[in-house]
């Protein structure tokens, strides 16, 4: 297979060197190339992505679209329909809802225009989990439906390391500081367990949810048992697993939830609340799947505290090779894009 990436200069965990890529084509060493188009307006409104895509989409024998509510995307459904080219849609999560979500009305006339827009006899929605399936299924008709999970790198060998040293629990949260992952939660549930218990939050967010949160931990008396760590990413994000004994994942709604077989591959137990898709941790005995509400959270935080977290935390590591490597999931997306292009997927 052979891949061409067009996208914006918007974003990214190195912005600063999409800024400097912008208008031109970077080759990336796996074999692919990726052309990022200067932002003009807004999030990801870019004229030159724009003038980009015909011929983009002309190129491509099927196209893959990774956007729910984005700019490029309307314009993508729109291309593939009038050139005939089978298209990959997938939204991680972005039609799902949950309590909090905003801007209800418009998501659903943008919902309601790539409906009208669409060739759904040659588009397929990709959806990584149950979960997303339902919601998403209801407000995208597109023909086909499939449901292929992320993969994740596993560390080939983990570093020797101490489970609880000195009776200390270590909690670790990693991922987008936001209302949505029920981080509030998450925090009361602190107030709830013995102070032989710490917390890492990884991630960055709004300075304004941010602020609120430190806040929140202020009032409380908690400061120096929850600690703010920033991004972490590479060799760092590895050292964050292997300084945890639990992984928490306490969100309202996840489509996937990437920390969950990321920790798993690093052999750390994962708490997951009822809004992720991960009641299978359950039946691996490598977690456990309940409710975000902070009584519940502290509950459990204080039952896995006595339960082998070494033999959980080695179970889900096993299971993330048997079921979640980057090779299993590529054969299945494979397989799914060539369906699409020899007509099999109907």
């Amino acid at each position: 297979m052979e891949l061409r990436v067009l996208t914006t200069d918007s974003a990214g965990p190195r912005l600063h060197e999409r800024l400097a890529e912008s208008g031109r084509e970077v080759a990336f060493p796996a074999g692919y190339k990726v052309f990022y188009a200067r932002r003009r307006f807004g999030i990801s409104g870019s004229l030159e992505l724009l003038r980009k895509l015909w011929l983009a989409v002309k190129w491509a024998d099927v196209v893959h679209l990774t956007s729910a509510y984005s700019f490029p995307t309307i314009p993508t459904i729109l291309a593939c329909r009038a050139l005939k080219k089978p298209l990959v849609w997938s939204p991680h999560g972005g039609l799902q809802r949950w309590s909090g979500s905003r801007k209800r009305m418009l998501k659903t006339a943008w919902e309601a225009v790539c409906n009208a827009i669409m060739d759904r006899r040659r588009c397929a929605l990709h959806i990584t989990s149950e979960i997303e399936a339902k919601e998403s299924r209801r407000r995208v008709a597109c023909a086909y439906a499939e449901v292929v999970p992320n993969g994740v790198e596993i560390p080939d060998v983990l570093p020797a390391r101490e489970w609880q040293p000195g009776g200390r629990l270590r909690l670790l949260y990693i991922g987008r500081l936001d209302p949505k992952k029920g981080i509030e939660n998450l925090v009361d549930a602190m107030m709830m367990v013995d102070g032989n218990t710490v917390l890492d939050i990884c991630g960055t967010g709004s300075d304004a949810y941010v602020t609120t949160l430190k806040q929140r931990l202020q009032d409380s008396g908690m400061g120096d048992r929850v600690r703010f760590r920033g991004h972490v990413e590479g060799t760092a994000k590895s050292e964050a697993f292997q300084n945890a004994d639990l992984c928490i994942v306490p969100s309202y709604t996840e489509n996937f939830a990437m920390v969950v077989v990321e920790a798993l591959a690093h052999a750390v137990p994962v708490i997951a609340s009822t809004g992720t898709p991960w009641q299978e941790l359950v039946k691996q005995d490598c977690g456990v799947w309940v409710s975000n509400e902070p009584a519940t959270l502290a509950a459990t935080i204080r039952d896995m505290r006595r339960r082998d977290l070494e033999s959980m935390g080695s179970r889900g590591r096993h299971w993330m090779q048997q079921q979640f490597t980057w090779g299993s999931v590529a054969r299945r997306m494979e397989m799914l894009y060539r369906g699409l292009v020899d007509g099999s997927r109907k």
